[in-house]
């Protein structure tokens, strides 16, 4: 019986994390393959061939970013969630990029993630049809700051005194404003 779920692998390095999503994925009808690194992800995919991926953007000191073209080769049909509790749109349109099907900031309910992948609410489990595009809202003044403050970080490789002197501010002000939690949008 269990074999006939959809199958739903789930990588971060936070044990806590993935035993209280996996549980809760579980309750809600999937089968939960749980991995805290890379290496155990790509083995579980291999053998078992999920149908999504969650995935964690920084595991330790890997990336999941790594994860994405493997998943890929082994399920191209794989819908690929990539979560960060870091977002910058750098990550995001290299994920995008790499073939992850959408990119979310934590924290995320499982019912939040069932919706990011596109699963449809009934019980066949297949993808949702995409929904038609809502007039967005305007992004805040302080989250395109976090924006264009990624964008410069990633266009001086990560180099925070380089990236402090195109912002024209001080090294020191800008770790500081890296050191916080990603603006909501």
């Amino acid at each position: 019986m269990a074999d006939d779920l959809p199958c739903l692998l789930l990588l971060d390095d936070n044990e806590v994390f993935v035993e209280t999503l996996g549980r809760a994925l579980q309750r809600r009808g999937y089968r939960v393959l749980s991995a805290t690194n890379s290496a155990m992800a790509l083995q579980l995919a291999m053998t078992t061939a999920p149908a999504y991926a969650i995935l964690d953007l920084k595991i330790a000191q890997e990336s999941g970013l790594d994860c994405i073209t493997p998943l890929l080769a082994l399920n191209p049909a794989m819908r690929i969630l990539m979560l960060t509790g870091y977002a910058s749109v750098a990550t995001a349109v290299t994920a995008i990029k790499a073939g992850a099907f959408d990119y979310a900031c934590k924290p995320l309910d499982a019912d939040e993630i069932i919706a990011k992948l596109g699963i449809s609410p009934d019980s066949t489990h297949a993808p949702a049809a995409p929904s038609p595009a809502r007039p967005g809202t305007p992004l805040s003044v302080k989250r395109l700051a976090w924006e264009h403050i990624q964008n410069m970080l990633q266009q001086h490789e990560g180099n925070i005194s380089a990236t402090a002197r195109t912002l024209g501010m001080h090294r020191r002000t800008l770790q500081r404003m890296l050191q916080k939690r990603p603006v909501k949008q």
